[in-house]
Parts: C-alpha cells; structure tokens; sequence
C-alpha cells in the first residue's frame, strides 16, 4: 500500500513525457518561426539548420531531464498537505491542503498510453492555488495517489487494490453512441469553429507579411503558393467549402474528445471515462456539484440529443468554463437519469421571472441602431464605390433582430422551493439549474432610471460561477433574495 509520506519522483520514463511536452510548448510559442523557415527552406543553408535544430533538441533534452529531475511530491500526513516541488533552475513548492481538493483526474494521452504511464490532475476549490500535474506515473500509484487525495472525510487509507475493484465493478448506465456523436458535432459549435479558422488565418496571413515586407519572404514566391493553393473562384462555392469544413472539424473534434464515452455509478457519484488519443477518467460527486446546465437547439431537439454540463467549485486564478464537465449527446431519458442522480430528483420549473421589455429594446439599439448607423455614416461621407455595400444593412437587421427577438422570448428565470434555473439563448437554449443553499453570495442592483419601472439586476454566486437575471420585477427579486438568504443560513449542507 502507497503512503506517499516520503518525497517521490514520477516514473523513469517521465523524461520522455516532460521531453515532449516541452517541445510542445516551445513549438507553440515559435511557430511563426516555422512557417518562416517552411517558405524560406530552399534558400537556408542545410548543415547550418541542422546544427541548430540539433542543438535545440539536445537544450530540450537537457530542460525536460530537468523538470523531471526536480519534480517530487508527498503528503504531508501531519499538516493534511498534498507538497508538490517542482521547477528547471528556480524550484517552487506548492502545498495544497487535503480538505480544498475538490477533483482528482486521471488522464492518459496517446504518447502515455504508448510509454504506460498516466498523469493525474488535481483541482482545487475556493483557493488562488494553482492547479498540480503528475504527469508520469503508473496506473496502481495513480489510483492509490487519488483515493488518498479525495479520503478528506473518513481519512482512511485506501489500497489501490480496493479502488481497482470498484471501478471494475462500476457498470455504465449511459453509453454515447458513435452516431451521438456524430449527431453533436453536426449541430454545435459553428461560431466557434469559424472564429477559430478566422483567427489562424488572420494571423498566418499577418506573420506572412511581417516576414514579406523586412525581406525575409520572396513576395512572389508566397503568391505563387496563394494562388496555387486557392483554386476557388466562386464565393459561394467557397462559402459552401467553408461550412463543410466547419461541420468535419467539429465531428472529427467531437469523435477524438469524446470517444467511447461513459456514465457509470460509483459509491454514490458518477463516474465518467471518455476519450480517443487522450483518454480521461473522473468522478463527480452530487454534493460538490454547483451548477448544471443543459443545452438544446433545435435539430437536437428533433434528434432527441442534447448536452450537459457539470460545474463544480473553481479556484481564483482559474476560468469557469475549465471546471466544467461536459457528457455530450444524451438523451432525454439519460438527462432525466444523470439529474436524479445528481440532485435525488427531477428539477422543476416553478414560478417564472420574465424580463421586461426594456432588455429588448436595449439590445436593439446597442446590437442593431447604433452599429448601423456608424456603418451608414461612414457609407456616407466615403467615396461612391462604397454605396455598393449598403446591402449590408437590412441583411445584417434582419438577422440580428430575428436572434434578439428569440434570445428574449427564451429568457426566463424560474423558482421552485428546492431549484433555481436560468433559461437563456437564441438558437442554443441554455437551462443553468441551481440549489439555493449552494448559493455563496447574492447581488441585486437598480439603475436610477430603472426605480421607476421597479426593474433591476440579480446575481447568483457559487462556487461553480455566477449566474445572472437582468431587468425583472425588482420587487419580486427582493421577496426571492430574502428567501434565499433565510435558506442558505439554515442549511447544513456540505458541499465543499
């Protein structure tokens, strides 16, 4: 049985994982540099590149040998402190306290998978401390280290042997199917994707130029390259290309992340595995979680998939969306199961909240009036051959007044004895659902011009991020608050 009371490294063959994983970080911070020599690699002298790139593998070498050679970690029995040091010529130590720890993970990428090693991630709640990595240890001091870390209650050991059996013997009650997934990545994500694809891009096409104009870059070499690789010459056929290769991405993205995924219960919890390359193993306990939101648009709803989301509590320094695990592609039935099992019940809807009119008629001037009419003046007081894209205007008013519209009629806020749940969105609809005695902190505000319309603000605070309800009857808001507050004073709840 592993005590971790003495300080230890990770597995010998870390090395080679603190190797790659240095060179990756080298690479991302460099590749404009790459591109650079990918274009210029005629011209570069061929014995002077390869001494160099030697030479940056062998520096590589010698950091990666480093980090692994001054990582250690241990608990500290007697203060309750998981001790990690770590660090290449300036060591840091970092102590992170066994009651904080809200999360262990236990993870494996294809390079880990290949040497056998796995890593494990611990999170922590309510703290400014930093999350820790193992990255290269095996798979029996993986689950005695996780088991050790999350027995914060009971403080008693727990043999990886004991752990072993458990998982085994958790059987799945929800399995995504690969044509779920397939489903998923068809119908999420377009915006996302298409900013990314503009954004890398944008930043090759800016970098390309950089290089081009201080000499480093034959100009019509680089057309050359342009004009071979852009065959297209219709903008609808290019507008046609651009959706199918958002629509791949997300599927190909939705496949790799989410393979093979499962739910399964465990003592009480959930516990997910997902994953292709990289493979992910966590469990979620009911009382930790903070925020669930399930998310639907409309060919989901006609296919009967949806997805959830699960917040737990999230540290300072970390963002929101990081603490989040997501189970993709369920169904209606498998939802109904994973909230019973979270929350003892089937959350209800209540009394609702509507906004005011007000919140519409802010959006359209802030989304539609004043955008329009800095394109339109500027249309205006410009030279003739611009008068050719006023197009624009109704095209991009209508659409946008076709969102704001179903964004408003969506926004909802509804309040039963025991849930809170946000209803938001245009195409997405979004239900964020709460207890409210896991609320940590409450805010209302009024803008003066609001009072006598008696609407306002109203911000939900918890562990797992804030919810927020804006312009609803701030009379109503006010009777709730003081409900709320009277609960979370006398809950005795623990869900830290």
């Amino acid at each position: 049985m592993e005590h971790f009371s003495a300080p230890q490294r990770q597995s010998a063959i870390g090395v080679v994982v603190m190797f790659f994983d240095t060179v990756q970080q080298y690479a991302r911070a460099l590749w404009p540099i790459l591109v650079l020599w990918i274009f210029r690699f005629n011209q570069m002298d061929k014995m002077m590149l390869a001494i160099g790139t030697v030479a940056v593998f062998i520096a590589i070498g010698v950091v990666a040998y480093l980090k692994y050679r001054n990582f250690t970690f241990f608990l500290d029995e007697a203060q309750g402190e998981f001790v990690i040091t770590e660090g290449v010529l300036n060591k840091t130590k970092t102590t992170i306290a066994l009651y904080k720890i809200q999360q262990v993970n236990i993870k494996q990428s294809l390079l880990q998978r290949l040497i056998g090693v796995y890593a494990l991630d611990v999170d922590t709640a309510g703290s400014n401390e930093k999350e820790v990595s193992v990255k290269a240890i095996s798979h029996e001091v993986a689950l005695a280290l996780k088991a050790r870390l999350l027995d914060n209650e009971s403080r008693k050991p727990i043999g990886p042997s004991e752990e072993t059996v458990e998982t085994h013997q958790a059987k799945p009650f929800i399995q995504i199917s690969m044509l779920s997934l397939l489903k998923i990545g068809l119908t999420t994500n377009y915006i996302r994707t298409l900013g990314v694809l503009l954004a890398f891009f944008a930043t090759l096409y800016d970098n390309v130029l950089r290089f081009s104009n201080q000499g480093y870059l034959d100009e019509d070499q680089f057309t050359g390259y342009i004009d071979r690789a852009l065959l297209l010459q219709s903008i609808g056929f290019f507008l046609l290309v651009l959706v199918a290769v958002i629509l791949v991405i997300n599927v190909v993205r939705a496949v790799v992340r989410y393979f093979g995924y499962t739910v399964a219960r465990q003592s009480g919890s959930l516990l997910l595995s997902f994953g292709l390359f990289s493979t992910k193993s966590t469990i979620i306990k009911p009382e930790k979680v903070q925020i669930v939101s399930v998310t639907r648009n409309y060919f989901q709803k006609k296919m009967d998939i949806l997805e959830l989301k699960i917040k737990q509590a999230t540290s300072g320094e970390r963002e929101e969306s990081k603490q989040a695990v997501e189970i993709p592609g369920c169904n209606t039935a498998e939802r109904d199961a994973v909230l019973k099992l979270l929350f003892g019940k089937i959350p209800e809807q209540g009394a609702v909240l509507l906004p005011n009119f007000r919140k519409l008629v802010f959006a359209i001037v802030t989304t539609i009036v004043l955008p329009l009419g800095i394109f339109l003046g500027v249309v205006a007081l410009a030279e003739e051959n611009l008068l050719k894209f006023t197009w624009i205007a109704p095209v991009y008013a209508v659409f946008a007044m076709t969102l704001l519209y179903f964004g408003y009629r969506n926004y909802r806020l509804f309040i039963a004895d025991d849930f809170i749940i946000k209803q938001s969105g245009a195409w997405d609809v979004k239900r964020e659902i709460i207890e409210p005695q896991k609320i940590q902190a409450i805010a209302v505000s009024q803008l003066f011009w609001h009072k006598n319309a008696d609407i306002g603000y109203l911000t939900l605070h918890t562990a797992g991020g804030a919810i927020r309800f804006q312009l609803g009857d701030f009379t109503t808001i006010k009777q709730y608050v003081n409900l709320w507050l009277y609960e979370i004073e006398t809950s005795d709840s623990n869900w830290m």
